[in-house]
């Protein structure tokens, strides 16, 4: 049995004993400590109420686990807007529709369906910032309840956001439903059994999109691991090719991570999703920034020419970005950082490799419809099949490794004399070491687990033999450093 817990939330297995898993000690236990760090946040006048949206994805431990954080909130005195089974994005983005003054989300994402998980948003439905995700974390563990009397107990009202969600999707300027419909794409969408399979074909419905389902029914038995990797999409990569699809849309249990299979049933690579979608924003920079009456030049958040993606994304997003005439930052590992810092950018679009785009006009969270709906609008405009496209975009491969030791002790050492040994290099040490091999458009990131003794070892070359080897290469200098 597992428990992480972490300062974006609660992750753990169902069963076992309190502290161990995520078991009802836990979640009650987290869900107090997030409505206290709330008050603290939102200070209110008394009498006035704290008000929280909860949505989850299908998994099969989602309902036992939302009737103990609807119980908890109500028992702390906070009114509940119970959003039901709902993706991620779209439970984010009910915060704002109802002006709620925060939101649970209850999914462990792509992990297994063992799996389950507390993830917490602030008023603006984005996830807290490190600091306040600590603050929750030490209250936790303070162990310190207080509960509401009887009078000021909490309230549930239910409501279903999916609508508003797509609809904010087809209003976005930037996503052309008019040459999606044109272009009569037909589809295989493989929604792995979780919420995917409620909002994705009504989005693509909506589109004019033909839509062929696989592992619809959100059951939360999930059909395979439901990490859209390619590996894990055999059945959907077929499917493409049997039904002479023009692609195939694959997401995650919580519909935040988004990957395309080519219409030959080859992956277009989950790197590529954002890269995709950013060439897209970004040669129409003059055109968005004319719909809102003002020179590109000052043209400011969300719509301004700049990229932002992860420490452990291709540098593709990189090169799109600077032929395009924009700007590209990078950020620690984890959303919060990169949204974060895309606020403080001002950027037009941002995300992880990991398939997850951010928009911001739309809102800052990962959104597979958001998604698909700008990759169509790039497809429809640029009218060519989708492994054609694929090939317009400069081509990296990802090799990823890792280092095993006997004592986590050494992982300071290692990454510290990384940075002497590649002293002649460009270094980034925000998360981890990042060594950049910047005349051979390479790069080496090497990152310190949370939950086992290792190192992971991410390593982007033109082709999966070089980064093999530049992976190979720093890998043998760790392992020299090791041995003293």
């Amino acid at each position: 049995m597992t428990l992480i817990k972490s300062i974006s939330g609660i992750r753990g297995t169902i069963g076992g004993k309190p502290g161990e898993a995520l078991t009802p000690v836990d979640i009650v236990k987290f869900t107090y400590a997030y409505c206290r760090q709330l008050r603290l946040r939102c200070p209110k006048a008394a009498g006035e109420r704290y008000k929280v949206v909860v949505g989850r994805d299908a998994r099969l431990s989602g309902e036992m686990v939302e009737q103990l954080v609807c119980g908890a909130l109500v028992a702390c005195g906070v009114d509940v807007v119970k959003a039901g089974m709902a993706s991620t994005p779209t439970t984010e983005m009910a915060v704002t529709f109802s002006k709620a003054d925060g939101g649970i989300i209850l999914t462990a994402s792509h992990n297994p369906r063992q799996w389950n998980a507390l993830k917490l948003l602030n008023e603006r439905g984005e996830f807290l910032t490190a600091a306040q995700g600590q603050e929750i974390l030490d209250c936790a563990e303070q162990g310190d309840f207080d509960f509401a009397p009887v009078d000021e107990l909490g309230k549930i009202t239910e409501h279903d956001f999916t609508q508003e969600h797509i609809q904010a999707v087809i209003d976005l300027h930037t996503v052309d439903e008019v040459a999606i419909a044109d272009a009569h794409f037909k589809v295989v969408l493989d929604a792995v059994n979780s919420v995917g399979g409620i909002i994705m074909p009504q989005l693509l419905e909506r589109l004019g999109v033909e839509c062929v389902i696989l592992n619809g029914e959100p059951t939360g038995d999930f059909a395979h691991n439901p990490e859209p990797l390619p590996q894990n999409l055999t059945a959907l990569r077929q499917a493409v090719l049997d039904e002479h699809a023009d692609l195939g849309i694959a997401v995650d249990p919580d519909v935040d991570r988004l990957a395309f299979i080519c219409e030959d049933g080859e992956p277009f690579v989950e790197e590529y999703t954002l890269v995709s979608v950013a060439d897209y924003l970004f040669s129409r920079a003059e055109a968005i920034a004319a719909a809102e009456g003002k020179p590109l030049a000052e043209v400011t958040a969300p719509y301004a020419p700049v990229a932002v993606s992860n420490l452990s994304s291709s540098r593709a997003l990189r090169d799109v970005a600077e032929a395009h005439g924009g700007q590209y930052f990078s950020a620690a590992v984890g959303e919060v950082n990169v949204t974060t810092l895309m606020h403080e950018k001002a950027a037009l679009i941002g995300g992880e490799g990991n398939g997850g785009v951010i928009y911001p006009a739309l809102h800052c969270g990962r959104d597979a419809m958001v998604g698909v709906g700008l990759f169509l609008s790039n497809l429809a405009a640029r009218r060519m099949t989708v492994s054609a496209l694929k090939k317009t975009y400069p081509q990296y491969q990802i090799a990823k490794n890792r280092i095993e030791l006997a004592d986590s002790a050494m992982i300071g050492k290692i990454l510290s004399e990384l940075k002497n040994v590649y002293a002649q290099e460009v270094i980034d040490d925000r998360d981890g070491v990042k060594i950049l091999f910047e005349q051979k458009k390479q790069w080496v990131l090497l990152r310190r687990s949370n939950t086992e003794p290792i190192i992971r070892v991410y390593a982007e070359a033109a082709t999966m033999q070089e980064a093999d080897a530049l992976a190979r290469e720093v890998i043998d200098v760790a392992e020299r450093i090791m041995k003293g």
